[in-house]
């Protein structure tokens, strides 16, 4: 049998122009289903400069769905990467006034926010990792308004990704950077269910799928979950007294609804942070500010990580224990099932919207105010009384592998099968 030949570069070009209105209706839903734009509202996009041609197409759509004005916030890698190299450390302690000025002004005014996720995974390597850590917790505590408008989803936001070059050579290695592209595209498209004639009903269906898991998890009221994997994960994460348990759509506390993350596979909800206790492994590569963190290990002792260790990126896992204390401990469990689109398609895609959406994760740092009753109308040190981490952080990390088992525990000791061999018990 002879081999199919290599897709060459003119194809794939070729292939990138076919997918041209398939693009175009990934932005739509971007827009319209993601921060879901009302008319008069401000559109802030953040994004990569090599990502500009998708950038156009959400302010096209922007428009067209009455935002009052679009903002597009550029990045480009090469730029922090000089900007790192060069500056000390000491300076990335405070966010230039100008910037949180924009960011504060543009939360405040009720603007929705795109972030679009695009980026070379290597782009920080042999950089300090403490110097990106330094400034992301300067921007996450002193851009206050903007980061109080994401983390209680005052404002809607939605990340999203587009392919960059440098980051579709890593996911496709070996083959043209035009083939490179096209094949991460087609695979963003698939993955973020884009890919069919009416991408906005697809999620509709979609957001139907999230129903049963959420309605049968926050029935259980578990008071702990307990995760155990052959990889020597064995982990038990206790759950606050009044947890809720969200995924799919959310909702800004006036009810304007949204969707955080295109795609997302995940239902979660924010533990108790003093009540961790025992080792996990990770299971897939994080990339974290430019550095790769690779066959890592967390062990807990009362909700807080007291050892660890990594084959690759150990320094950069230190930076982000080292953020806060709440750094060292959970603010999220996500339970994704194997059997999902992203797990399916075999693609390790170094960027975390997506490999977080392939893989039960957790996170270190801050909790999320929606995923315990009432925490909508309470203050940051209120949901800390109640378990809620706080921290200037969140870094989720994948720990899903195909033999993971979750039970659930109950109030009065006995144990609910969640998770069996990776997946859903009820599947």
């Amino acid at each position: 049998m002879t081999a199919k030949p290599e897709m060459t570069a003119q194809e794939a070009r070729e292939g990138i122009r076919a997918l041209e209105p398939q693009i175009d209706r990934y932005a739509q839903l971007v827009v319209k289903t993601g921060v879901n734009v009302k008319p008069g509202q401000e559109l802030v996009i953040q994004a990569p400069v090599d990502a500009s041609a998708f950038v156009r197409l959400l302010v096209k759509h922007g428009y067209q769905a009455g935002a009052g004005h679009v903002t597009v916030i550029w990045h480009d890698d090469a730029v922090t990467r000089l900007t790192y190299e060069h500056v000390e450390t000491s300076y990335f302690e405070q966010t230039p006034e100008w910037q949180r000025i924009q960011l504060d002004s543009l939360a405040e005014a009720g603007a929705c926010f795109v972030f679009v996720e695009g980026a070379d995974p290597d782009a920080l390597r042999g950089i300090d990792p403490a110097k990106p850590a330094t400034a992301s917790k300067a921007r996450n505590t002193q851009c206050r308004v903007f980061r109080r408008g994401l983390d209680f989803n005052i404002n809607p936001w939605c990340i999203a990704g587009a392919p960059v070059p440098a980051w579709a050579e890593q996911v496709f290695p070996g083959v043209p950077t035009e083939v490179a592209i096209y094949r991460l595209w087609c695979a963003i498209l698939s993955v973020s269910r884009a890919d069919g004639d009416d991408p906005e009903s697809d999620w509709e269906l979609h957001n139907a799928t999230f129903e049963k898991n959420l309605r049968l998890l926050n029935e259980k009221r578990f008071v702990a979950l307990h995760y155990t994997a052959e990889n020597g994960t064995d982990l038990t994460v206790g759950l606050t007294d009044r947890h809720l348990w969200a995924g799919g759509c959310g909702e800004t506390p006036d009810g304007h609804p949204f969707f955080p993350n295109i795609p997302t596979e995940e239902v979660f909800t924010s533990p108790d942070c003093e009540r961790a206790d025992g080792i996990v492994h990770s299971a897939l590569p994080l990339i974290y500010h430019g550095n790769r963190i690779d066959g890592f290990w967390l062990r807990f002792e009362g909700g807080q990580v007291v050892d660890y260790d990594a084959v690759v990126g150990k320094d950069a896992l230190k930076s982000i224990l080292a953020i806060d204390e709440g750094a060292r401990r959970l603010g999220e469990v996500a339970l994704i099932s194997k059997n999902t689109p992203i797990r399916e398609s075999e693609t390790l895609f170094y960027d975390t919207l997506y490999d977080e959406n392939a893989s039960c994760h957790l996170a270190l740092g801050i909790g999320f105010p929606e995923c315990y009753e009432g925490g909508y109308d309470m203050t940051a040190e209120e949901l800390r009384a109640h378990g809620i981490n706080t921290s200037s952080t969140h870094v989720d990390f994948m720990i899903g592998t195909d033999d993971m088992d979750i039970m659930g525990i109950c109030a009065d000791g006995t144990e609910v099968p969640v998770f069996v061999n990776g997946q859903w018990s009820w599947e």
